[in-house]
């Protein structure tokens, strides 16, 4: 009998956890044969990504995956074969004592958050706390090897690879968003958290030599970017152009079209950690916000992903990428560090390509959980 998973998941920043949680769930089921159950606390979350959920149901079947509504009552249910508490989410109490009275406890795994920092490799895979003789284990996803690495689906590289050198394939899919870039025009996206430093990027976009096509999903930073276009409201499908610049808000679509707009894009910026991954895969420029923690912890993982990612670059141009980084993460002024950037761009396209390709070499995360459910058996 293939294994049964259980994997839980609260969300807390709208999208980025059932982000994660979703797509490995898919990839459980369509390239390991293994039945999962998702919890999930907040089905209207869920819908953006996935618009066929119904968020009335309860219990639900998507794409073979068997997603559960994570009420606060929880009903009575068996525990799976192997638990996967999404980072670092509480599980119900009933829940627990399910895993306990099991004859053969369950696997019972915290899949962290993604970090560069050195100490991860250390800890992944290590015993955490017990209960009642269930053990639980840390997994970490992370950029090293001896980490649990990334999500990414078989197959996902060729498939960005085909479709990048394909033109018609992306002038169909962003004609069927209804965008239409200048000839000549860098074609770039923004989903972010809020930022005051926005103006001055959008600033120096609007006053540059070349015309620069932005788009942007619906999410937090809009709000930002009204006010800098100065209208009274802004909408999905709306167009507004300032000197060199060109806006235009999307919609939110779901995650195989958003990976295809990343593709489509000469520079990604992305936040929080599912978007993060992705735009990796794009194998194109990226600028990444953060999730911002207590004591500016985050801005730790900040630095330790830059120094594995610029790890190949000339020191002009891994300070030019740097200064981007820690300025938009500051909400600082972005104007300098976008001018130097600009400077070693086929560097900089060279290297997000290289950095692709390496972590694509390696076990992703879902084949390495696989794996370790194994190995523990």
């Amino acid at each position: 009998m293939k294994a049964r998973w259980d994997i839980f998941c609260s969300v807390v920043d709208n999208y980025g956890d059932i982000g994660v949680t979703w797509r490995l769930a898919r990839q459980l089921v369509a390239e390991h044969d293994c039945g999962v159950r998702l919890w999930v606390d907040d089905l209207r979350a869920f819908e953006r990504m996935c618009p066929e959920i119904d968020v009335q149901v309860h219990q639900q079947w998507q794409e073979g995956v068997d997603v559960r509504y994570w009420p606060s009552d929880w009903p009575a249910t068996d525990a799976a074969d192997v638990v996967i508490a999404a980072f670092a989410c509480q599980l119900p109490p009933d829940y627990m004592e399910a895993m306990a009275a099991r004859e053969r406890t369950p696997l019972w795994m915290n899949l962290d958050y993604l970090s560069a920092e050195d100490w991860v490799v250390g800890c992944h895979g290590l015993p955490s706390v017990k209960f009642k003789g269930v053990q639980k284990y840390f997994f970490f996803p992370g950029f090293r090897p001896g980490t649990g690495g990334l999500l990414r689906e078989a197959g996902l590289l060729e498939q960005r690879e085909a479709f990048q050198q394909d033109a018609a394939a992306r002038q169909q899919f962003l004609q069927a968003l209804g965008v239409s870039p200048a000839a000549g025009a860098r074609l770039m996206s923004l989903f972010a958290y809020e930022n005051t430093g926005l103006a001055s990027w959008l600033d120096v976009l609007a006053a540059d030599g070349r015309a620069t096509h932005l788009l942007v999903p619906e999410g937090r930073i809009l709000g930002d970017v009204q006010r800098w276009l100065g209208v009274e409201s802004l909408k999905t499908g709306d167009v507004h152009r300032r000197d060199g610049l060109t806006v235009q808000v999307l919609p939110f679509v779901r995650q195989e079209q958003y990976d295809r707009l990343l593709w489509c894009c000469d520079f990604n910026a992305v936040r929080g950690e599912d978007s993060f991954v992705r735009a990796q895969w794009a194998g194109r420029p990226l600028l990444w916000h953060i999730y911002r923690q207590d004591e500016d912890i985050h801005l730790d993982k900040l630095d330790a992903f830059l120094e594995l990612y610029t790890e190949g670059l000339s020191p002009a141009a891994k300070t030019a990428l740097v200064s981007l980084w820690q300025a938009w993460n500051a909400d600082g002024n972005m104007a300098h560090s976008w001018k130097m950037l600009l400077e070693h761009w086929p560097e900089v396209t060279a290297n997000a390509e290289k950095w692709a390709l390496e972590q694509g070499s390696r076990t992703d995360l879902a084949t390495a959980l696989v794996q370790f459910y194994v190995n523990w058996i």
